[in-house]
């Protein structure tokens, strides 16, 4: 599959000061990768050498074949800061057509963008009435030009509402779907956690983690909470059949492995209609998060 980022060990110093440390990864065409770390872990700093605007210290960068900041990856890159600034005095069309110009692509174009984010009965209005969930989507629709091959966005649903937000997920996963290759960082873990393909977590400037979510639940090997809900009148019978369970209000609630699950639910199966309803929880992305950013001294 071809990549459009590849980064190989790369390492960032500011002074004295390690701000990146022997990074690599390799992004794919079509993926949507995201980028997990706390504030200081490198994020931001990763993202601007990717961008070209500042140099690497040492390490090898490629952008969609081409060097970081050169004009023939800033043609194939979009990037969405976290806080998007705009002209007040422009409308959201007029914004968007001198957008377009600076890319030498029509601005006829640029009522569709709008309409694509949401935008279009308010793209006549002055950005300066904006909300700021709205100047956020004038800046989704502005990485849109040219069709890029990579979008660096850096906490990109900030500002935006529940609804905003499932669309915004949604624009990514039509432009994946026709190849473009996504990295995103964001502190929204419950987000990104169903709408990434890959998820890479960063510390103290170094990877910690990287892989899909099943791949780092199998490294974590954190528990599996289940609970189960004893039909009317079985609770002792079920509580008897499950030594370990913990009461609950609700039914009872058990941990196990990743490695036991299966043989847990079986358990439980063999039950029948003693239980009611079963519910299982893997652990979440924060989960995971806390145990990879714990294991490293944080």
């Amino acid at each position: 599959m071809t990549s459009t980022l590849k980064i190989s060990a790369l390492t960032k110093r500011f002074a004295e000061v390690a701000a990146l440390t022997e990074v690599s990864l390799t992004v794919a065409a079509g993926e949507r990768v995201a980028l997990l770390g706390h504030n200081g872990a490198g994020k931001s700093t990763m993202m601007k050498i990717i961008l070209g605007l500042i140099p690497a210290t040492a390490g090898q960068v490629e952008v969609c074949g081409a060097a970081p900041g050169s004009a023939g990856a800033r043609r194939q890159v979009a990037y969405l800061p976290e806080n998007a600034a705009f002209h007040p005095a422009l409308t959201g069309l007029e914004q968007m057509r001198h957008y377009l110009s600076l890319r030498g692509e029509s601005p006829g174009k640029a009522m569709d963008l709008l309409e694509q984010v949401g935008l279009g009965p308010a793209a006549r209005r002055r950005i300066g009435t904006y909300s700021k969930g709205m100047r956020q989507r004038v800046g989704l629709a502005q990485t849109l030009i040219g069709t890029p091959r990579l979008l660096v966005l850096d906490e990109p649903t900030s500002g935006l509402d529940p609804v905003s937000r499932r669309d915004f997920y949604a624009l990514l996963d039509g432009l994946a779907a026709r190849g473009a290759s996504i990295l995103l960082s964001s502190h929204a873990l419950t987000e990104v956690e169903a709408r990434t393909d890959r998820i890479l977590i960063l510390s103290k400037g170094r990877m910690v983690a990287e892989g899909s979510l099943a791949d780092l639940r199998r490294r974590a090997d954190l528990p599996v909470m289940l609970q189960v809900t004893p039909r009317p009148g079985a609770g002792e019978a079920v509580t008897a059949a499950l030594p370990g369970a913990e009461p609950r209000a609700d039914g009872l609630v058990l941990s196990c492995g990743q490695g036991e699950k299966l043989a847990m639910l079986a358990r439980i199966a063999a039950l029948g209609d003693l239980v009611a309803d079963l519910d299982v929880a893997p652990p979440s992305l924060e989960d995971l998060y806390s145990h990879f950013s714990k294991r490293d001294g944080q």
